[in-house]
């Protein structure tokens, strides 16, 4: 009993224990189960959400319910397996492979390796944006080309994946400006009868265009635009300008006009951004308004494309690509000191556009102002080493500041009182390369012969010179030493250019034997003091007047004055067409009337003009242009009757290349000398070689 007494109390209280344990189960377990159901339905919730999102395209609000799950639940396998692909989905691939490196159980390799290619792909994207160093542009372009390469290359990897990274290592090497690796890989493709995605066809045709193989580029273009007509990613550039310049390099300019001009249709002027309560300007319509005025420049219409251009920048006039296109615009339209200073302007506000300083350049050139050309093409080389515009501006420059070569005749025929039946004149020269950026020396031979009614006379002389530079300013001197028996006089030439601005220029020449002389006086060992000197005003390409005066004191005491001047207007532009018309008038006196040489006491002349030019065909650097002009007026002498006068010429151009041009023309001019009427056939030809 004393045995029993001393146990049965903690046996009862056991019991006890259990029978409470037993009332709180009863009383507090349904609550439990039922609290433990909640949980499992509020999880299972967030993740249909996250799903839903994800599935709608909504990957913020999809990551926000993905996180929302790991905050309560941070163990979740799905939920942290889910954050991974909304990651990588998103372009945070380094924190999403971060991530996976965590997971449990670990990422299988067919998921690592697609994770990798996510990776790169993402790298890619945003090696297209703006440099982190703009003195090293290619950089980030480059680290996506070599994890690109690593995955194309890798044999390990499973077929698809290998082939998305073949496919995706075209787009990164075209942002990185290695096109001829994109045409080699994009050849191999084709030959395995890949079918590339839309995305990458559209960087391969920008590379077949830097290739020069617009007409694939054409073919690429279409049928990218044909499987995936947009809209496009804000990121993304719009294919269709593509498109257009692709038409353009093909010769189908019409299509490249109509593909540019739909495209500015299309998007809208303005467009809302939420949160801002004004509208703001649509970059997509100002890309396509910016290329629409460069396609009317590059076919020869900069009129138009300046009206374009100089609205855009009243509405935008901080924006340094309208400010550069307008001043390229501008040299176009014969205004580089205008130019100069929007390219200027397009520079500090943008201080890595490369068209900034490539323009700066060609102002410059343009303007004689030869110093600070280097240093503004070494900005834009180190800005864009691989970029084929820069490329071609250095291969210009260097023609330009190297060895220039000319030569030109004319054969003429005819029944001319001072060219005789037969006529030829013939100037070589050669220039050497520019000297401390403002000198050239320059060797000069010319060499006239005609047939006249008292027989054979030439006029041949070969000498050097100097031609100096300075801004706006073209002067030189020569002296020709005479290699014929008729004269046997030394001439000393002398003479400038000066563009005095934008719109006014002044020339003079002035020799002490000039060319200008009558060869017919020739004959008779006599020569001329010659003096021309002309003023030209030029408003733009459409409009120009100038008026020349001259004065020639001829050996045997003549004294000829004369007077010159013609008005210019444009009537007519298409593309790669210019129809011009005018008035032409002048005017001379003698002061001495019987001499053998048609020397009139007076005589005056007008006439209306007319001139065609027109592109008949170009690749590129190579190009044949023509050009028509026709002239029709009266010709009136004193103490004879005025009577009708008519010149007609054809001629074309051919550039076979970049820096060589060859020309040929063939010419007619009829009007009375001395009351008969004479006639004259000249076939012309002309070479230049250097820029």
């Amino acid at each position: 009993m004393a045995w029993e007494s001393m146990v049965l109390p903690g046996k009862g209280r056991k019991r006890d224990a259990r029978l409470r344990m037993a009332w709180l189960l009863a009383l507090y377990g349904p609550f439990a189960a039922a609290t433990a159901s909640t949980t499992a339905l509020e999880r299972d919730a967030l993740m249909a959400s996250a799903r839903h999102e994800r599935s709608a395209g909504h990957r913020v609000d999809a990551l926000a319910h993905c996180q929302a799950v790991l905050d309560r639940w941070p163990g979740d396998a799905e939920a942290q397996a889910l954050n991974v692909a909304l990651l990588t989905e998103m372009g945070a691939t380094t924190l999403a492979r971060e991530r996976a490196a965590r997971l449990q159980p670990p990422l299988s390799p067919a998921d690592r390796h697609r994770l990798d290619a996510d990776d790169v792909a993402h790298e890619i994207r945003w090696a297209n944006g703006e440099p982190a160093n703009p003195r090293n542009p290619y950089a980030e372009a480059d680290r996506a080309v070599a994890d690109a390469r690593r995955l194309a290359d890798d044999p390990k990897l499973d077929p698809a994946l290998r082939l998305r990274a073949e496919l995706d290592l075209l787009v990164a090497l075209d942002h990185a400006g290695r096109t001829d690796e994109v045409v080699t890989r994009y050849d191999v493709l084709r030959q395995r009868h890949v079918v590339l995605p839309p995305y990458v066809e559209r960087a391969v045709a920008d590379a077949l265009l830097g290739k020069r193989r617009p007409h694939e580029a054409v073919t690429l273009y279409e049928d990218s635009l044909a499987r995936d007509p947009g809209p496009y990613d804000a990121a993304d550039s719009e294919p269709r300008i593509g498109l257009m310049y692709a038409y353009l390099e093909s010769g189908r300019t019409r299509d490249a006009i109509r593909t540019i001009d739909a495209v500015v249709a299309k998007e809208p002027k303005w467009i809302r951004v939420p949160g801002i309560r004004l509208p703001i300007q649509n970059p997509r319509r100002v890309d396509a308004d910016l290329n629409a005025a460069t396609l009317r420049e590059y076919v020869d219409m900069p009129a138009e494309a300046h009206a374009r251009l100089a609205a855009m920048s009243r509405e935008a006039p901080a924006n340094a690509q309208i400010r550069r296109e307008l001043g390229m615009v501008e040299m176009a339209r014969g205004w580089p000191r205008r130019a100069q200073a929007d390219f200027n302007i397009a520079g500090t506000l943008d201080r890595r556009d490369i068209g900034a300083y490539l323009g700066e350049a060609e102002a410059a050139r343009a303007l004689n102002d030869y110093a600070s050309v280097d240093e503004d093409l070494a900005v834009a080389q180190t800005l864009a080493d691989r970029n084929g515009r820069v490329a071609r501006a250095l291969r210009s420059w260097h023609r330009e500041r190297g060895w220039q070569f000319d030569i030109g005749t004319e054969q003429g025929k005819g029944s001319s009182p001072d060219f005789g039946d037969r006529d030829a004149t013939t100037q070589a020269s050669v220039a050497s390369p520019l000297i401390d950026d403002h000198w050239r020396v320059l060797a000069l031979a010319r060499y006239s012969t005609a047939d006249l009614p008292e027989g054979s006379v030439r006029r041949s002389r070969a000498g050097m010179g100097v031609i100096g530079y300075a801004r706006g300013l073209e002067a030189y001197v020569r002296i020709l030493p005479a290699a014929d028996r008729y004269v046997g006089k030394t001439a000393l030439e002398g003479g400038f250019n000066w563009t005095i601005g934008d719109h006014w220029a002044w020339s003079t020449d002035y020799s002490t034997a000039g060319d200008d002389a009558p060869l017919r006086g020739q004959y008779y060992g006599i020569s001329a003091r010659t003096l021309d000197t002309a003023v030209t005003w030029k408003a733009s390409e459409l409009t120009q007047a100038r008026v020349g005066l001259s004065r020639d004191n001829f050996s045997d005491g003549n004294e000829r004055r004369a007077w010159s001047a013609t008005l210019t207007q444009r009537l007519h532009t298409a593309p790669n067409l210019a129809l011009d018309g005018g008035i032409a008038v002048g005017g001379s006196m003698n002061s001495q009337t019987d001499r053998p040489y048609f020397n009139p006491r007076r005589d005056n002349s007008y006439a209306l003009t007319a001139r065609l030019q027109n592109l008949l065909g170009q690749v590129y650097e190579r190009s044949v242009t023509q050009r028509v002009d026709v002239a029709f007026g009266q010709y009136a002498e004193q103490g004879y009757a005025t009577d009708w006068m008519a010149t007609v010429r054809y001629g074309q151009t051919f550039q076979p290349r970049a820096g060589l041009r060859l020309g040929w023309g063939i010419g007619w001019h009829n009007q009375p000398y001395d009351g008969r009427r004479e006639h004259r056939v000249v076939l012309d030809l002309t070479m230049h070689w250097g820029e």
